[in-house]
């Protein structure tokens, strides 16, 4: 299930890390995180404390230094970000936002057979 909030940057940062790496405590995921500022212990474990209360991680309380996972995937968030900016930005037309983003950078030859195949896929699940 998605979760209706999306993260604030700040808490995204973090489920980057449990992404990367799976459960961890608060003093692993300040150890792993690439911060700059820097921020404290306590800071990150006030925002894992937020998260949890969002529903956007996972708390297991069975040891005394507590255990957080993420409880969203990186896919669902990605998907609700684009959501939420295909609504607002590009007036919910995924045909403006692929021309955009295709016109924001330069696309590798790779990237784009693999676009075509995934096109390619979508046409032929249509059918």
């Amino acid at each position: 299930m998605v979760h209706k909030q999306s993260p604030t940057d700040a808490e995204l940062d973090l489920l980057k890390v449990l992404w990367e790496h799976g459960p961890c405590t608060v003093g692993q995921v300040h150890a792993l995180l690439k911060d700059n500022p820097p921020r404290g212990y306590t800071t990150i474990l006030k925002l894992m404390q937020i998260m949890a209360e969002k529903g956007l991680v996972k708390r297991d309380e069975k040891h005394r230094a507590h255990i957080y996972q993420a409880a969203v995937t990186n896919a669902q968030i990605d998907r609700q970000y684009l959501r939420h900016m295909l609504a607002r930005v590009f007036d919910n037309s995924t045909g403006k936002l692929v021309a955009q983003a295709l016109a924001a950078r330069p696309v590798s030859p790779e990237e784009l057979a693999e676009i075509r195949r995934m096109l390619d896929d979508m046409e032929a699940k249509a059918k």
